[in-house]
């Protein structure tokens, strides 16, 4: 595998990429430079001046996955390197990065993950065909068959797929896990791919608006989908868009092989172009912010400085370009964009409108459904386990599903070819987005306020609080969801027609911007670009038509939007002091369960002073083996079994069959407790002890024996026959002679003892001179005795072989196939049941 790679690329292919990478990223430089400056200046500007806008009536939560685990549990994973599927544990923390380990326990040790995948730019398939259609796409340019091309181990695939970087394939047992798996994946493309912080107001929109205006410097506008992961990820994107397609027509001709070799081969040399751009890309992009960052505080002086000189001389230059761009824009307007905007807006609505009803939905359900739970369990009890699950319901992948599918049918087939729209999926990742931001809002909302109520009245009325609760919610979610759905309506509409008339205005408006830096004082030229006043005035010119659209609907009440003019300013005041206060820990406060906590603790849990918590746990049962090392050993997909209850316990039994089955000299466990010398013990005692009720003599605890048991307690019975037990170890070939209850028990006698080290004689005198009582006269244990050994007598043996047997009822094994040091069977004449009886000496004399 690493020769097909450095054949390929060798040291003077490396260098070609290193210096395109190099380029591109001087000229990405340039630009980020001047939109840093102009960012700075439009977030001072806001700061001063203010800005309108709706206040949220919900709560948010600052950081809501602090010491948390979002997912984990077992997968089958192909290892390209030995083309074998390996049983795999998951985790997914907190950063949504999937890491996989060697064992559960290899996870618990904190052990460096064997692969650690960030899923930014990744799709995730559930099925070959979907894979192979994307494959056919890239280079060879040959189809090839998925049957050939790798064979999974079960029916249900879970792929990963980069257009770049490594796939990675996966595999379940069941439709259901398939289903399951398949939202955490999605979970972690959607999270990873939204890794701009929407909080930082200028390096974030100083580098999207730097990457549109390269792109759009190459004649590529719209939307793009490799718009996603961090800004180093997004920049090795922006070199393979125009690498990737030169590598393919130089390399792919080379490749040697069968078609499915040359596939493999191709994606691991674009894996490790990949890995070479994106390194590159990661270093010199920190220093470029580094240097942008370092001008900053003098920038900002200057800015505050000189505001309402540049404000001035920026509304200037606007009025110049208005008058030379508004013309040909509302002519462009009128023919091309607004007969559409009301299809746009309505295709946007319908899908995004379901899926933040069926968010209300599931919310109300879990709250009912903690409801139901409080109630039936008693109150406050019960209320911390129930509201420790409901605190994370925005980040539980599988309950959000549902929510997800609903805007995944948002469709703008018929409109993406006009507006040059690549797919939707960049509005169905931001709608999902905002959902989730949603779910965490009310949900963190529900939590301040039955918090607050139970602290005030206590757990009385449970059910009537929580629903006082949750109506009020539910009532703030629909005010907050219409706000959000109409900011989204808008950019998505702005995102969808902006491009198309910038693509439509720059060849003859384009020409005419230069001579307008002129008019731009040269100490304010580095905060007032005449590109992006050309942007803006675009914006202005079809703001107004987007506007009307959204207010409209809202007007007429479609989807559940509320008008414009319905705005609560500050409504609910003490609501927002709330939010001042920590997250509520319920499961410590109101004594909730932490069964839900995961077994692993790691630095962010211990900073809480409690455990990571999993939102969704799949993990297996502790000390429980993986089933399978590779897919070799796997017969077929019917015989992969799920980890489940049976499993664990058939495997608990056949490794104490195991146990049983060593000799004295092997087993490493030796008896060294009264329980395991009770053990030894009782097949030899139960031959010949009837049931009886033994008191203490000194208490007055006692003590039921069961048939052929014989329990030991700390103490000594009294009116009974002297009962002496010893341990100790008899030569295996002596049992092979006598097979009678009293040869057996003389043969035992007569053995030799063994010495004993010094904690099995203390146990030993522990037990030692035991005077066990027997209600009732000597001559009737003697007839009951008399008759079991008649009954054993009578019974016929449990095994016919070719060896000699007795007619006591016991085997009487050969001495073929057997070593010295190995117990053998012993079968009960009276129950039926075969012992297992190790080598061990035990002396019973009844007086």
């Amino acid at each position: 595998m690493g020769d097909v790679v450095s054949s390929h690329l060798d040291e003077n292919r490396r260098e070609l990429i290193t210096a395109r990478t190099k380029d591109l990223m001087a000229e990405f430089s340039e630009v980020y430079e001047q939109q840093y400056k102009v960012a700075l200046f439009n977030s001072i500007r806001f700061e001063i001046e203010g800005g309108g806008g709706t206040q949220s009536q919900l709560l948010h939560r600052k950081d809501p996955l602090a010491g948390r685990t979002i997912f984990s549990g077992s997968l089958f994973h192909y290892l390209e390197e030995n083309r074998k599927w390996k049983n795999r544990f998951i985790s997914v923390p907190n950063d949504y990065t999937i890491n996989t380990h060697d064992s559960k326990t290899a996870h618990d040790r904190h052990l460096h993950p064997k692969v650690s995948i960030n899923c930014a730019g990744y799709k995730a398939l559930t099925s070959m065909e979907e894979y192979m259609e994307l494959m056919n796409n890239s280079p060879p340019d040959a189809k090839v068959d998925n049957n050939t091309f790798i064979k999974c181990a079960t029916k249900f695939p879970l792929i990963l797929w980069h257009p770049y970087a490594r796939h990675h394939y996966f595999c379940v047992v069941t439709e259901k896990e398939q289903k399951k798996w398949h939202a955490v994946l999605q979970d972690c493309i959607r999270h990873s791919n939204n890794d701009l912080p929407e909080d930082c107001t200028v390096k974030t929109p100083a580098f999207t608006d730097s990457v549109r205006l390269h792109r759009q410097a190459k004649g590529h506008y719209g939307t793009w989908d490799m718009m996603c992961g961090t800004p180093p990820q997004i920049l090795a994107n922006l070199v393979m868009e125009t690498l990737y397609p030169k590598l393919r027509d130089v390399i792919g001709p080379r490749l040697k092989g069968k078609m499915q070799q040359r596939q493999r081969n191709w994606m691991l040399i674009s894996d490790a172009v990949y890995k070479q751009v994106l390194s590159q890309t990661t270093g010199q992009y920190a220093a470029l912010v580094e240097a942008c960052e370092a001008q900053r505080g003098p920038l900002d002086a200057s800015l505050r400085t000189d505001m309402d000189q540049i404000i001035a001389s920026k509304e200037h230059i606007i009025s110049k370009i208005r008058a030379l761009v508004l013309p040909k824009a509302e002519q462009i307007l009128r023919t091309n964009i607004q007969p559409y905007i009301n299809s746009i807006l309505e295709a946007l609505m319908e899908p995004t409108s379901r899926g933040f009803a069926e968010v209300r939905d599931v919310f109300f359900k879990e709250v009912v459904e903690v409801s139901k739970n409080s109630l039936n369990g008693g109150g406050k009890e019960k209320i911390g386990e129930n509201m420790e699950r409901l605190s994370m319901l925005a980040f539980h992948p599988v309950k959000m599903q549902s929510c997800y599918e609903k805007v995944e049918e948002l469709n703008l087939e018929g409109l993406q070819q006009r507006f040059n729209v690549s797919s939707p999926s960049v509005f169905i990742s931001r709608a999902q987005i905002l959902m989730r931001e949603q779910m965490d809002n009310a949900v963190y909302t529900f939590e301040q306020l039955l918090h607050q109520s139970l602290e005030a009245q206590g757990d009385n009325d449970m059910c009537k609080t929580i629903q006082r609760c949750q109506d009020r919610v539910l009532k703030k979610y629909d005010y907050d969801s219409s706000t959000v759905r109409k900011k989204f309506f808008r950019e998505a509409l702005l995102q969808i027609i902006i491009p198309y008339m910038l693509q439509n205005l720059s060849p003859s408006c384009a020409p005419e911007l230069p001579r307008f830096n002129e008019l731009i004082f040269e100490d304010f030229s580095r905060f007032v670009l005449v590109e992006n006043i050309f942007e803006e005035v675009v914006l202005q010119s079809v703001s107004k038509d987007i506007m009307m659209a959204v207010k409209e609907a809202a007007v007429q009440r479609r989807h559940n939007l509320y008008r414009d003019s319905i705005i609560l300013t500050n409504s609910d005041p003490n609501l927002h002091l709330l939010g001042e206060n920590p997250q509520v820990d319920w499961a410590t406060k109101f004594g909730g369960d932490e069964h839900d906590v995961s077994v692993s603790s790691g630095d962010e849990g211990r900073s809480s002073g409690r455990r990571r918590k999993q939102v969704v746990s799949m993990i297996q049962v502790e000390g429980v083996p993986l089933p399978y090392e590779s897919c070799l050993e796997v017969p077929g997909v019917e015989l992969i079994p799920e980890e489940d209850a049976e499993m664990s316990q058939s495997k608990e039994e056949d490794q104490l069959e195991k146990e049983e089955d060593l000799g004295p000299s092997e087993n490493p466990k030796s008896p060294d407790s009264v329980n395991e010398i009770r053990d030894l013990i009782n097949p030899v005692v139960e031959m010949v002890l009837p049931v009886s009720k033994v008191e203490h003599p000194e208490s007055s605890s006692s003590t039921e024996l069961t048939t052929g048991t014989i329990t030991m307690e700390d103490g000594v019975p009294e009116n009974v026959t002297h009962v002496t037990a010893v341990v100790e170890t008899v030569p295996r070939n002596s049992l092979r002679e006598k097979t009678s209850p009293q040869a057996i028990l003389q043969q035992l006698v007569a053995g030799k003892k063994q010495e004993v080290d010094k904690e099995e004689a203390a146990i030993q005198n522990a037990i030692e001179e035991l005077e066990i009582a027997v209600q009732g006269d000597e001559s009737e244990h003697i007839a009951e005795i008399s008759a079991a050994e008649s009954d054993y007598e009578s019974s016929p043996p449990l095994v016919t072989d070719s060896g000699s047997h007795e007619d006591s009822g016991f085997q009487s094994p050969t001495s073929e196939g057997l070593d010295d040091g190995e117990p053998q069977p012993i079968t009960n004449g009276l129950s039926g049941e075969t012992k297992i009886i190790d080598p061990v000496e035990v002396e019973v004399v009844l007086s």
